[in-house]
């Protein structure tokens, strides 16, 4: 990967590889996940601080069959083992749970593919419709090579049985490694069933070993979830422009627009309309709002019938009431804007409480912060701010006030009145422009 980050904590959709994987094992219902990983990657255990795991490591590297033998300290006898691999994230639970339900007490099960150049692959060699071995490319005959069907390496035993086949495997073998694929021949050795399930495609399967592969995993990823969201009638522009990179919940007759990305927890209320290039983070818009293009929302709350933007920015914080128009340039952060209300342009309203039907005007500046503390603002319901204000916190707007165009306000305005602070205009007779230098 060419990276200081470890493989399996490289992302995914907004997640680790490894993540990944682990949630998949949660969603099965797994009393018990022990992760094996390798020397001097304490940097994985560290990014999964306070998850309920076992972790084992394996200080050299011998082989598969050598890493899971590290995990079987700990793992009950009569457990059903299901061994899954860090860097191979795009497995469904649907897939492994058709594996685990034909696993029994003398079954075992593999995840299989067909792909048409298994070059590289270990191949599944059948007798009679069941698997009874593996073979390693480097170790197979013209004639073995030929088999389409590969191992992805995922399969499931019963722990009693997998511990004895693991003492069992030697490293007899070209790369001279304990193989965790010769558990099927001992298994078929020992009389156990060894059923082959076939996943669905091959990028259910597929490994991550690089950058590319990284993003193919992605894009492949992006589909799978833009396709589940169609399949609930969510309406897409381009469903290959747009990426979710965490949970994304969607009401009825909603629309994204191209290059929309989503990070995060986000929740659409019925018939929210994002258009292009908006970022939305872990946010929550209302029913009826419009996103308009190239938004950057993070860590908010919308109610019903707003409209955002274009070019708006909504800060963590920020809580916006119903019917509330956020117009371009316009930033907000750790603020309230109540129903009704309107900051159209050029403006940045940070720790502040904005009442009902207020109309901000363009290029209001609410200076909140003095250099060490923030402080907080507060304007009335029905107030009418000018345009070019700054409001100075803590400061108060009362209720139905109008602070005239290009005011300083540092004091409370009284409601209903109209606050105006302006030095006396001036204009100098003798005063010339200053003129370049030759």
């Amino acid at each position: 990967m060419h990276s200081s980050l470890p493989k399996v904590l490289q992302p995914l959709a907004g997640k680790s590889l490894l993540q990944h994987v682990v949630d998949t094992s949660v969603e099965l219902g797994a009393e018990d996940i022990c992760v094996v990983y390798g020397h001097g990657g304490d940097a994985v255990p560290e990014a999964f601080d306070g998850q309920n795991l076992r972790w084992a490591l394996q200080a050299e590297q011998l082989g598969t069959g050598h890493a899971v033998q590290q995990a079987m300290p700990g793992t009950p006898d009569d457990n059903l083992a299901l061994i899954l691999y860090g860097d191979v994230p795009l497995l469904r639970p649907e897939t492994l749970t058709r594996m685990l339900d034909i696993c029994g007490e003398n079954d075992c099960a593999v995840i299989t593919v067909d792909i048409e150049d298994p070059f590289g692959y270990g191949r599944i060699i059948r007798e009679a419709g069941n698997v009874v071995r593996n073979v390693e490319e480097k170790d197979a005959t013209d004639q073995e090579r030929a088999i389409t069907e590969i191992n992805s390496g995922v399969m499931a035993c019963p722990t009693n049985k997998l511990k004895d086949w693991l003492r069992r495997i030697d490293n007899a073998n070209s790369q001279g490694e304990y193989y965790l694929t010769d558990v099927i021949g001992l298994a078929a050795e020992d009389g156990c069933a060894v059923h082959g399930v076939k996943a669905d495609s091959r990028v259910e399967v597929m490994g991550i070993n690089d950058r590319k592969q990284m993003a193919e995993a992605e894009r492949a990823l992006q589909a799978r979830l833009v396709d589940e969201l169609m399949a609930k009638g969510v309406g897409f522009a381009d469903p290959a422009r747009v990426d979710i990179r965490g949970n994304l919940s969607c009401g009825s007759d909603v629309f994204i627009d191209a290059n929309a990305v989503f990070e995060g927890d986000v929740t659409l209320g019925d018939k929210v309309k994002i258009e292009s290039n908006n970022l939305i983070r872990d946010s929550r818009i209302g029913s009826g709002t419009v996103i308009h293009s190239n938004c950057h929302i993070e860590g908010a709350t919308t109610g019903d019938d707003c409209e955002i933007g274009p070019f708006s920015r909504l800060r963590p914080g920020a809580e916006l009431s119903d019917n509330v128009k956020v117009g371009n340039f316009v930033e907000i952060k750790k603020s309230t804007v109540a129903s009704g209300s309107k900051v159209n342009h050029l403006t940045y309203i940070g720790d502040t409480d904005v009442g009902k039907d207020v109309n901000v005007g363009a290029g209001t500046i609410v200076c909140n912060y003095d250099g060490v503390n923030k402080h907080r603002t507060t304007i009335g319901d029905n107030a009418f701010i000018g345009s070019g204000v700054e409001l100075v916190a803590p400061v108060e707007v009362g209720a139905g006030a109008t602070i005239g165009a290009g005011s300083t306000i540092s004091k409370s305005a009284e409601a209903g009145k109209l606050t105006i602070e302006r030095a006396k205009q001036t204009t100098l007779p003798n005063w010339k422009r200053p003129e370049k230098k030759s």
